[in-house]
C-alpha cells in the first residue's frame, strides 16, 4: 500500500493545503520526534548503564509490573528483595539470586532507568538479558515494544497528518486514494481497530498462552512479538497527541478521503 510524505488536498495559486488543512505540518511531525526521542533515550540507557555500572553489581531480579518492589533495601518499596519461594508464581528467593538491591543507591541517572523499569516490568532474570554481569532495567519483551514504539513514531513524524478525530489522523499516514474505501461505507474505525489489533495480537497471543499453558516463550520470540505492539502503539499515541479539532474552522472544513465530511451530532 503507498504511502506518500505529502499528499495535498487543495491547491490554489498562492498555497498548497497538505491533508490537515494547513501549509505546513510542523505540529504532527513534532510529536512524533518528541515521543520518539523520549523513548529512545531510554531505550539507549537501557544497554548504556548496565554497562557502565561496575560488573556484577545488579543481581537477578524477579519482581512485579507496576508495582515499586526494589526501591530500597528495607520497607513498603523493598517487596522485591524478599524471600518468596523459588517456584512462586511471583518473585523468588532474592536472597539466592545475588542479595538485595536498591535503585535508589545508584547514581541519579541510572536509578531514573531502573525505577521506570521497578515500576512497569516485572523484571524477571529469566526473560531478561545481561550486560556486563547486571541485568538490564527491563525485559525482552519491553526492548521489543520500546523499539517499536520509536520506529512507530519515526513513521508519524513523517507522514502523519491532523485531521480532527483520532480514527482518520491515526489513518492518515496512508495516500486518500488506498483508503477512499473504507469512508464510503465508513469502516474506518473498524480498520483503525484492526490494525491495532494485528500489532498487538501476537505479543497478546504469547503473553496468554505462557500464563495459562506450561509453554515457555523466548527472548527472541517476544523480541519479535513486542516490536510490532510497540510500533502501532507508538502510531497511536503520535495521533492522539497530534489530533487536534481546534485547528480547523469547524467539522464540515476537514477534507477526507473520497470527500467524507464530519457531521457534529
Amino acid at each position: 500500500m503507498p504511502i506518500e510524505p505529502t499528499d495535498p488536498i487543495v491547491a490554489d495559486s498562492e498555497t498548497r493545503l497538505l491533508k490537515n488543512g494547513r501549509a505546513e505540518r510542523i505540529r504532527e511531525s513534532k510529536v512524533g520526534r518528541n515521543l520518539a526521542a523520549i523513548a529512545g533515550v531510554y531505550l539507549i540507557l537501557v544497554f548504556l548503564v548496565p554497562l557502565a555500572l561496575p560488573t556484577d553489581s545488579i543481581p537477578e531480579l524477579s519482581g512485579r509490573a507496576n508495582r515499586m518492589d526494589y526501591a530500597t533495601d528495607d520497607g513498603m518499596w523493598s517487596w522485591g528483595n524478599g524471600d518468596h519461594g523459588e517456584d512462586a508464581d511471583i518473585g523468588h528467593d532474592q536472597s539466592a539470586h545475588g542479595g538485595s538491591f536498591a535503585w535508589a543507591d545508584l547514581n541519579p541517572i541510572a536509578a531514573t532507568v531502573y525505577a521506570i523499569g521497578d515500576l512497569n516490568c516485572h523484571q524477571k532474570y529469566q526473560r531478561s538479558w545481561e550486560i556486563n554481569g547486571n541485568q538490564m532495567a527491563v525485559c525482552t519483551r519491553d526492548i521489543g515494544i520500546l523499539f517499536g514504539f520509536v520506529a512507530g513514531c519515526l513513521l508519524w513524524q513523517r507522514r502523519g497528518y491532523n485531521r480532527w478525530t483520532v480514527r482518520d489522523t491515526f489513518l492518515s499516514i496512508f495516500t486518500d486514494n488506498s483508503i477512499e474505501q473504507f469512508y464510503f461505507d465508513d469502516r474506518r474505525m473498524l480498520v483503525m481497530m484492526g490494525i491495532l489489533a494485528i500489532g498487538l495480537g501476537p505479543m497478546a497471543v504469547d503473553g496468554f498462552t505462557q500464563l495459562l499453558t506450561s509453554y515457555e516463550s523466548t527472548n527472541l520470540v517476544r523480541i519479535l512479538t513486542g516490536t510490532p505492539a510497540g510500533f502501532v502503539g507508538g502510531w497511536l499515541f503520535s495521533a492522539m497527541f497530534s489530533a487536534r479539532a481546534h485547528e480547523f474552522d469547524g467539522a464540515e472544513s476537514v477534507k477526507l478521503p473520497a470527500d467524507a465530511k464530519l457531521r457534529m451530532v
